[in-house]
Order: C-alpha cells, then sequence, then structure tokens
C-alpha cells in the first residue's frame, strides 16, 4: 500500500510564502517550510528538488500573484503603478525575491505583459518594451528605497509617488 501524500507542491509554495514574508530569504529552509506543513524535510524532496527550486517556485509564485494582480488592474499605468505598489507593500520579501537569480524568467516574462500593454497604449506599439522598462526600473527604485527605509529627508512618500508617476508617464506620453 503506497504511503499517503501528507502534502503538496501547493501547500509546500503556499508555506514558503508565508515563511518568507515572516523570515526572509535566509529563513527560507526546507526544514522551517517542513515543520509549517507537518511532514519531515525529506519528505518536501519528493515535491522540490532542492532549496534553489524551493526559492524559485516561491518567486513564480509571488510572481504570478503580481501578475493577478496588475491584470485585474487593467492597462491605466496609474493603475498598474498603485497595483505595484501595493504588492510590494503588503509582500516586501515577496516583491525583493522576484529581482533575484531565483525568479525563473517565464514569470517574469508573464508579469510584464499588462505593463507592456499600458505602455503600448500610451506610446505606441514601436517604444512599448522601452517605455515598459523606464517605468519598471523607476517603480522598483522607488519602491526598493520606500521598503528599505531610505527616505529619510521628510516629506510625504505617497506624494513624491504620485508626483513621480505624473511626470514619469506626462514625459513617457509627450
Amino acid at each position: 500500500m503506497p504511503t499517503p501524500e501528507r502534502t503538496s507542491t501547493e501547500e509546500i509554495v503556499a508555506a514558503g510564502r508565508e515563511i518568507l514574508e515572516i523570515a526572509g530569504p535566509s529563513g527560507l529552509t526546507m526544514q522551517a517550510v517542513a515543520d509549517r506543513v507537518g511532514v519531515r524535510a525529506p519528505s518536501l524532496y519528493k515535491r522540490v528538488r532542492d532549496r534553489d527550486a524551493l526559492h524559485a517556485a516561491v518567486a513564480t509564485a509571488s510572481i504570478d500573484a503580481l501578475t493577478a494582480r496588475l491584470e485585474a488592474a487593467g492597462d491605466d499605468i496609474g493603475a498598474l503603478a498603485h497595483a505595484y505598489r501595493g504588492f510590494a507593500q503588503e509582500h516586501p520579501e515577496g516583491f525583493r525575491l522576484m529581482f533575484t537569480i531565483a525568479a525563473p524568467h517565464d514569470a517574469l516574462e508573464r508579469s510584464a505583459a499588462p505593463l507592456i500593454r499600458a505602455a503600448s497604449a500610451l506610446v505606441g506599439e514601436e517604444d512599448a518594451l522601452d517605455a515598459a522598462r523606464l517605468f519598471t526600473a523607476w517603480a522598483t527604485g522607488f519602491l526598493q528605497m520606500e521598503l528599505s527605509g531610505a527616505f529619510r529627508l521628510g516629506g510625504d512618500v505617497d506624494r513624491a509617488f504620485e508626483y513621480g508617476l505624473r511626470r514619469l508617464t506626462a514625459g513617457m506620453a509627450g
């Protein structure tokens, strides 16, 4: 008689995302996930090859969650910016993990699609990829600084985000 399945890949990845937000990437270990899902660590290897594969699976799940949020935001750059920022604020470690080698290229391509569509509507198809990269570089840099507490000169960070978004979109559209 085969051994009953005690966990699934989906449960492992969900536990990994929770652990990542609590303990950061260094705390995202096979043992920590095994403890969270209630199995022994060797049992995880039936579903996840190793720690690198665990990180890649968690990165993919984070990117897919962001992609769903971006898709729901539609084709407006402002709505996409707010969805992107909201995701980063709610899942800071998942957001950071997306910009590491653990993030699979195909997942990143899926997450870029809503932004490229919105950029195309704003600047035209020929410049859409460049505009999407410009937006992503600005937004990601802003959010990385915000998440790390780097805006210490005072002022309203929300206002600064809105200012940057207005200036960036005006520049791209102009």
